[in-house]
């Protein structure tokens, strides 16, 4: 009778028993240092990246970032003994993985993204995994692995749309909650007017800061819940009205507070201790909610909480009683491609485009046929903010006709983390409401501007209203979306070497008893006239 020990096994394949045997612990010695060497690289590639997700976990929307890698690893530590006694098949797969996260990466670079670099920092970290303990052991430490991509903070303008969404939101919600307890308050916009005080729901209470810790806590929940698979879901689902009616509510409060004692209570640390009341709060409906759920088609009597939450039970997997074996051949090809990646990173992505031969906006002249131009200087913070290399601001006004702004923003190579404020984002930060949001066709004006689409934005604060054109001058283009104007300056980086745009945007009043053509009529004039100079200033 054989002496050889038995593998217990009815599905392993066959290329896995021909691998170089290793006792446990000299596999594991071999899995760290290549583990080791590879975050050297990775540490080496990302550092930039890195350095930014840490910067961005240290503001208040995305407090909750560091917490996600520490929970992760202590769940992956968890499993990790588990891991070690399973066969690592399907090695291989890793090389794939590795090959699109170092594509996403030079995606990420070029199109100036950070998310997109963070997203291509995971699925590298995924890769290295997959070579060095297979499809088997990933499937062990799947939801640890997904669970780090909460960690990673939106993109800027994804970031500036939900926030300007919320702050609407919350404003509406907190003037509901103001008259249903019969406190007078009007709301214009993101503006809430009290009377003798208005509070402005500014970017910092739009309700971000909670919706997403509470989303990814309420994720971290949702996988401990012991309960099917749609408790779950619409467990998730839920922290999203939560967060937000809880913030519209919190605003409400707010605007109590001040109403009787004064605008002390909407800042320092009653603002912050307000916000903290909240956030407990809200992760006390979900803990409700959570036992709730588990009532629901449940025929046993009620189960205590700490019943409710618990560590899955692992899957099946086959395991090795001894004899394990592990191919080094997937994890060396996967260290290779990462340290090949380096230097072609260093020669694929330059720091800085050269810049293309132009004209300053300091020149861009303020006499346009009848109508007379006086610039204006852009504020220090609006510029600390906007982050802009140069800038026309200038009001042109002609005999009857009220006065037409024109802003243009010019962006010579737009950096990491730093994205164009889009108008749609930035214009409910000043109390604005937009009634009306449209593409339109320049049919009445020649020149460059000519067929051209942009956009047509009517907007009201009060008794006033105006109407915005913009749109965004990338290279030869003319761009509508700010998620296309991302995917060019990408493509332009990658075919032409270059990343500079502009936003332009004109806005003009309406005004009373005026009809909402004659302002249309007055802003496609000037367009006609600002479009032919711009290739100056922002070259084709």
């Amino acid at each position: 009778m054989s002496t050889q020990p038995t593998i217990f096994s009815t599905s392993t394949p066959s290329s896995d028993l021909n691998l170089d045997p290793f006792s446990l612990n000299r596999r594991s010695s071999i899995l760290w240092v290549f583990l080791a060497v590879a975050a050297t690289i990775l540490g080496y590639l990302y550092a930039d990246s890195l350095r930014f997700l840490g910067e961005a976990w240290l503001e208040d929307n995305n407090s909750h970032g560091p917490f996600i890698p520490l929970i992760s690893l202590y769940m992956i530590w968890m499993r990790w003994g588990r891991i070690q006694s399973i066969v690592p098949y399907a090695q291989w797969w890793g090389i794939p993985i590795v090959m699109t996260g170092l594509f996403v990466y030079a995606v990420g670079q070029f199109a100036s993204m950070y998310a997109v670099v963070h997203l291509s920092f995971w699925l590298v970290i995924v890769g290295m995994l997959t070579c060095a303990i297979g499809l088997s052991g990933i499937r062990q430490i799947a939801f640890p692995l997904f669970y780090l991509l909460a960690a990673i903070p939106p993109p800027t303008f994804l970031q500036y749309e939900l926030s300007s969404r919320l702050q609407l939101w919350s404003s509406a919600l907190g003037i509901g909650f103001l008259q249903s307890i019969g406190v007078m308050a009007f709301r214009d916009g993101n503006v809430i007017d009290l009377g003798r005080i208005q509070l402005q729901v500014v970017e910092a209470c739009s309700g971000l800061r909670y919706l997403f810790p509470l989303t990814t806590l309420t994720i971290l929940g949702a996988y401990l819940y012991r309960e099917s698979a749609w408790k779950r879901v619409v467990l998730v689902l839920s922290s999203i009205p939560i967060s937000i009616l809880l913030n519209g509510f919190r605003i409400g409060v707010i605007g109590v507070l001040v109403e009787q004692y004064g605008s002390g209570a909407a800042e320092g640390f009653t603002h912050f201790f307000e916000g903290w009341v909240i956030f407990v709060a809200s992760l006390g409906l979900l803990c409700v909610e959570m036992w709730l759920l588990a009532r629901v088609g449940s025929m046993g009597p009620p189960r205590p909480f700490v019943q409710l939450i618990g560590l899955p039970e692992p899957g099946h997997q086959t395991v090795y009683s001894s004899g394990i074996r592990m191919s080094l051949a997937p994890l060396s090809t996967g260290l290779a491609l990462l340290a090949l990646s380096v230097p072609v990173a260093t020669l694929l992505v330059p720091q800085e485009f050269p810049p293309p031969e132009r004209q300053s906006f300091a020149d861009f002249p303020l006499q346009l046929d009848v109508w007379q131009g006086v610039s204006s200087p852009l504020e220090r913070q609006y510029l600390d903010a906007l982050q802009l290399d140069d800038y026309v601001l200038a009001d042109y006004t002609a005999i009857d006709q009220p006065p037409v702004n024109v802003y243009v923003a010019y962006y010579q190579s737009p950096k990491k983390g730093r994205s164009s404020h889009s108008p749609r984002q930035c214009i409910p930060g000043g109390g604005w409401e937009i009634t009306s949001f449209e593409p339109l066709r320049m049919e009445r004006v020649s020149g460059p501007a000519s067929g051209q689409e942009i956009n047509r934005v009517v907007i009201q604060k009060g008794g006033q209203k105006q109407i915005v054109y913009y749109w965004f001058k990338q290279r030869d283009r003319w761009i509508t979306s700010e998620y296309l104007v991302k995917f060019f300056l990408f493509w332009d980086s990658l075919t032409r070497g270059r990343a500079d745009g502009a936003l332009v945007r004109l806005t003009s009043i309406v005004r009373a008893g005026e009809s909402e053509a004659a302002v249309d009529k007055r802003l496609q004039d000037l367009s006609g006239l600002v479009t032919p100079l711009l290739s100056r200033y922002v070259p084709d």
